[in-house]
């Protein structure tokens, strides 16, 4: 079982990781929280198509490692 669950943890932090690599900036960073981002909270711009499918996929595989991690340190003291 501990096996099972350090495979399947490592398989998710490898494809976390790729997702979070291949997603779209989401704003221009420091820059943006100084100079106030006003343009970005009037302009209703929704992530669409293969950017919303990478978000829930990064979320669902992040979630997979968070609780493998937790079983892992919960039953293998």
């Amino acid at each position: 079982m501990h096996t099972f669950l350090l495979t399947i943890m490592i398989i998710s932090a490898v494809i976390v990781i790729a997702l979070v690599l291949i997603q779209r900036s989401q704003g221009d960073g420091l820059s943006e929280a100084i100079t106030g981002g006003a343009e970005q909270l009037f302009s209703k711009q929704k992530a669409r198509g293969i950017e919303v499918g990478i978000k829930r996929l990064t979320i669902f595989f992040s979630i997979v490692f968070f609780a493998c991690a937790f079983l892992i340190g919960y039953y293998f003291k």
